[in-house]
């Protein structure tokens, strides 16, 4: 089966994104929804779709009033169309992913779920903090569940054709859902893209993961009660091989001229790593826990992870290493522990964290506002410098610099 995000192209950070933005929890009253315009190309594809789902089994009184309230979407189409590809370093990654905001949101959500997830885990056989852990980075431990008409969006999706059979399917899906009685059409909402819930299944992983764990006859992931949707995450992971008491990573420590081979495509055991030179933070030999690899996202000379099999179950989930990685590293700070303890290397520009959060905190100071000091340079930093740039008669690159931060010192 295909990663569930992967099928989407959905890169890690437009899923924080959708996740409430730079590890800032918005409501979901926060959240726009859609207006649908009048389309005729979408009317007549509506009804031309009408035959082949009957044709596969949907009923008609099923499809009609899921239907009756639908409508195109041109705002899911701008989005499909503008998804900006942005390349973010695991240290970005996890400044979002991380945050501290996140961590003590996500310790709050576990606290008032705990017997919950405890439940869960003992059915499942996942750690209650990495299903915790997912339910943050999918929808800020439900703050952001989408408020936009599944069925909208996926037939404006299918009819737009750009990927039209795979969204056709989820539309399918996505009434097969309805016609089984977990949701009610109106109910049935989600992200751009369709997916849905607090952790953000997409309909055809809906139909074969989703569990009711609650006992009411309906899996439902959309119900301001998590209990559903945590314990079908815990499902999905479980059927993807999920080992109960190994950890998906520790981070180690690389001997002096490490170099490889790092990447999931080759795995040792604990000790031949150990032999290698490989320990742990704190200087010990990781225990066995299974085959493992090294992976450094940012080189040797940044942080490093000895990862087990549960890495690779998580990239089931979305098959991202930053993603993986930030799941991992935040069910950690959830559980108690504490950051990761390696330097990240200077960026391309020079800079460290600790010096992009100080030029985007002295340019808010000067009224170009960066919207956030979390040393994540993305689209708003840009804005800023483009515009302090303009004001001070220099090329308006955009790019954040040691020489723009210099200047900004004074």
């Amino acid at each position: 089966m295909i990663a569930r995000r992967t099928m989407l192209g959905w890169g890690a950070l437009a899923l924080l994104t959708a996740c409430g933005g730079a590890g800032l929890p918005v409501s979901r009253r926060a959240e726009t929804p859609m207006i649908a315009v009048p389309n005729a190309g979408w009317d007549a594809w509506v009804a031309a779709f009408r035959g082949r789902a009957l044709s596969r089994g949907v009923d008609a009184g099923v499809f009609d009033r899921a239907f009756a309230q639908a409508g195109y979407l041109p705002g899911v189409i701008e989005r499909d169309r503008n998804q900006t590809e942005f390349t973010r370093t695991l240290e970005d990654y996890l400044a979002i992913a991380a945050s501290d905001e996140r961590v003590s949101n996500g310790r709050a959500a576990y606290a008032r779920q705990q017997d919950t997830l405890g439940r869960i885990s003992a059915r499942y056989g996942v750690e209650p903090h990495i299903v915790a852990a997912i339910w943050g980075l999918e929808s800020s431990y439900g703050d952001r569940r989408g408020v936009i008409p599944v069925v909208s969006s996926l037939s404006t999706l299918a009819y737009d054709g750009r990927r039209g059979a795979f969204f056709e399917a989820q539309l399918l899906a996505a009434l097969r859902i309805l016609q089984r009685g977990d949701i009610t059409p109106d109910r049935m909402v989600g992200s751009w893209a369709g997916a849905m819930g607090h952790t953000q299944f997409i309909p055809s992983s809906y139909e074969i993961f989703a569990v009711d764990f609650t006992g009411d006859g309906r899996r439902d992931i959309w119900s301001d009660d998590p209990t559903d949707a945590l314990a079908s995450t815990a499902a999905y992971l479980q059927r993807s091989g999920w080992v109960r008491g190994q950890p998906w990573g520790v981070e180690v420590r690389l001997p002096a001229g490490f170099n490889g081979p790092f990447g999931r495509g080759t795995t040792r055991s604990p000790s031949a790593w150990a032999a290698a030179g490989v320990r742990d933070m704190d200087g010990r030999i990781v225990p066995d826990h299974g085959p493992a690899s090294i992976v450094a996202p940012q080189g040797a000379s940044g942080p490093a992870f000895m990862v087990f099999r549960n890495f690779t179950v998580i990239t089931r989930y979305n098959n991202s290493e930053n993603y993986v990685i930030g799941v991992g590293h935040l069910a950690d700070r959830i559980a108690g522990g504490g950051p990761i303890r390696a330097a990240f290397p200077p960026d391309a520009a020079g800079l460290t964290i600790a010096d992009r959060r100080e030029l985007q905190a002295r340019l808010t100071r000067a009224g170009f506002d960066t919207e956030g000091t979390d040393g994540v340079i993305g689209p708003a930093s840009r804005r800023a410098i483009a515009a302090y740039q303009t004001a001070s008669g220099l090329p308006a690159t955009g790019e954040p610099s040691l020489t723009l931060l210099q200047r900004l010192r004074g």
